[in-house]
Parts: structure tokens; C-alpha cells; sequence
């Protein structure tokens, strides 16, 4: 009964199998691998587009870190919604990495930044005033912190009102898979042709052992040769890069990652009828993805422990259940039976 989070399933079979496959002579270093070059074309049949450039990492932290600090100078700010994952959970590093830069915090419900919250926070920018740290990025998350997915339009209307101001826009999508499968969108409209500069694909909680996908698209592309000196500034340039590639290579093969988020999202729904139909439990939010959130009554999450389920406490007084590609309707009915 573990639902703590999608990073404590394995890795898919699949995945094993291509790192072996790739286990064997010599390739060249630091991304000029064969296997790398492979990972390209099938990003350019994904996103349907040759327009981009791509960086790969082991850690999602990272690539959200490198990602920002190309283009958030150390005397500007990222916009992003106070609940995001790279103000709660990355330790400071965009700021970090950036030299200094600031995350500007935006309210909304579920995570989701509210349109006119944005609007005013664009308004409001004076970047010619000196005491202001003026925002330089709109950071978006898909599946938000409280695993709600911005629509395709949501996210074309967003990006249009940053780039009226002279924002780049970055995409935190660390379970993009799980809100394509729930939106139905495909990666180029959730991406480059709804305004999205720059993105990170996380495929690690969807089923890879590690592999985060830095891309930029279009003129983002200008930033690629700033964006490798960073990662090797960091320690992110992987020397045996085609390790990390293997994976990639195997979650796009005939579109695991999107199989694998939708198993994920359907478990995701089956528990949360689950958890509802006990008195007492009322879902948080609706579940857009593989991410349910409820509230419990007094003693259930003390006994649902005792039993043995993983689960998380979340602000605001919820509690957070995570489904993985590897979650079995076992485990489900484990959990229903605890809380009868």
C-alpha cells in the first residue's frame, strides 16, 4: 500500500532492458553518443518539430534549475505559483543556480495560478524601477502541485500574456504524460505551439530509473550553448549520457510514457471512488491525473498508517495518494479494506 509518491515505483522492465542493450563497446562522451542521436528523432516525431534542442539529466531538480537560470538573470524573477514545486521542494535551488535570482510567488486554487492574479502581476511590472526585482519567466506545472492540469488553451492563453511583457515561458513538466493523457492534448499543442519556451520533461515518475529532458524550443534555442556551460558548471553533464539516453529511447518506444501515464491516471481514478466512499473522506480536488487528494476524518490517517499504507500529509490540511504506473488494483483493495 505505497502511494507516497510515483518516485518510489520501479523502473519499467523496459527500461532495464535498453540501458543493458547499450552496455556494451564504446561511444563517444557528453551526449555525442549514437544512442542520443536516436533520442533526437524521436523527440522530433513527439513534439512534432525539428525546431529544439535537448539536455539530459538524472534529476528533475536540475533540470528545472538550469532550465530557469538560462534565462532569469541574477537581478530578475521567475513567476510561479507560491505551491510550485521549485519553491517548495527544490531547496533554493533555481535561485541558486541562477546567481540570485528571485521566484515571485502567485496564488490560485489547486496550484493553478489564477489568470487574473497573473495579469495583475504582469501589470504591475516596471522593470525601468530600480528597487523592483522585474520578472523575467512565467514557470507553469503540469500536473500542478495538487496534481490539476492546465488545458492546452490555458496554457496558450498563459504564455500569450507573458510574452506580451517580455517573458520567456517555462513548463515544469515533471508528469506532463499524465496531463496529456487527461486532457487528450497532444506534446506540441501542451508545448512549443501553446507559447512554451522552454521545457522540462520529466519521465523518472512516469517510469525511467532517472531521466529529466531540458528542451528548448524555437529562439530558446539561442540559449544552448549558455545552457550546456551550465550544466557542466554544475556537475550535470553526464559523460556516459547514453545511459540516461537508453531510457528516454525506451519510454518513447511506441509511446510507453503516455501508456504508462494513463495506467497510472486510471488507478489514480479507482482509488480515489475508493477513498470516497468511506464517510468522511471528500476529495480535495478532482483528479486530473495520478495524484488523488482528500481530506480525512479525525483518526483514519492514524489508522491507515498503523496498517501499513504510504501516504503523505499536504498543506492545508489534505492528504496526498500517489498512483504509479506499477500500482496494483492489490494494493487498492488493501487500502479499502484497512478503511472499513
Amino acid at each position: 500500500m505505497n502511494f507516497s509518491s510515483d518516485t518510489s515505483a520501479p523502473a519499467h522492465p523496459n527500461v532495464l532492458a535498453a540501458m543493458a542493450r547499450v552496455n556494451t563497446g564504446t561511444e563517444p562522451s557528453y551526449g555525442a553518443d549514437s544512442v542520443t542521436r536516436r533520442v533526437r528523432l524521436q523527440l522530433q516525431s513527439v513534439f512534432e518539430t525539428e525546431d529544439f534542442d535537448f539536455w539530459m539529466t538524472a534529476s528533475g531538480t536540475a533540470s528545472n534549475a538550469l532550465a530557469l537560470s538560462c534565462f532569469c538573470p541574477p537581478t530578475g524573477a521567475v513567476l510561479c505559483h507560491e505551491e510550485a514545486h521549485i519553491e517548495r521542494d527544490e531547496r533554493g535551488a533555481p535561485e541558486f543556480f541562477s546567481g540570485g535570482g528571485k521566484l515571485s510567488l502567485l496564488t490560485g486554487k489547486g496550484a493553478k495560478i489564477d489568470e487574473d492574479v497573473l495579469r495583475a502581476a504582469l501589470a504591475a511590472i516596471q522593470p525601468g524601477f530600480v528597487h523592483e526585482t522585474p520578472a523575467a519567466v512565467l514557470s507553469l506545472t503540469n500536473l500542478t502541485e495538487c496534481g490539476l492540469a492546465y488545458s492546452a488553451d490555458q496554457i496558450h492563453r498563459y504564455a500569450a500574456l507573458a510574452h506580451g511583457h517580455g517573458l520567456t515561458v517555462h513548463l515544469d513538466g515533471a508528469r506532463l504524460a499524465n496531463a496529456l493523457v487527461s486532457t487528450g492534448a497532444t506534446p506540441a499543442e501542451m508545448t512549443w505551439k501553446a507559447g512554451v519556451n522552454v521545457l522540462t520533461l520529466g519521465l523518472t515518475k512516469t517510469g525511467a530509473m532517472g531521466c529529466e529532458i531540458i528542451i528548448l524550443f524555437g529562439k530558446a534555442r539561442d540559449k544552448w550553448g549558455e545552457l550546456q556551460a551550465r550544466a557542466k558548471r554544475s556537475g550535470h553533464m553526464p559523460p556516459k549520457m547514453r545511459f540516461i539516453a537508453a531510457q528516454a529511447e525506451a519510454m518513447f518506444d511506441g509511446g510507453l510514457w503516455l501508456d504508462l501515464a494513463g495506467r497510472a491516471n486510471a488507478k489514480a481514478t479507482r482509488l480515489a471512488a475508493g477513498l470516497i466512499a468511506q464517510p468522511g473522506v471528500q476529495l480535495a480536488y478532482k483528479p486530473d491525473g495520478n495524484e488523488v487528494f482528500v481530506r480525512l476524518p479525525d483518526g483514519l490517517a492514524e489508522r491507515l498508517s498503523a496498517a501499513g499504507a504510504a501516504f503523505y500529509p499536504w498543506p492545508g490540511g489534505h492528504h496526498r495518494f500517489v498512483c504509479s504506473w506499477a500500482t496494483s488494483d492489490e494494493e487498492i483493495a488493501a487500502i479499502e479494506t484497512a478503511m472499513g
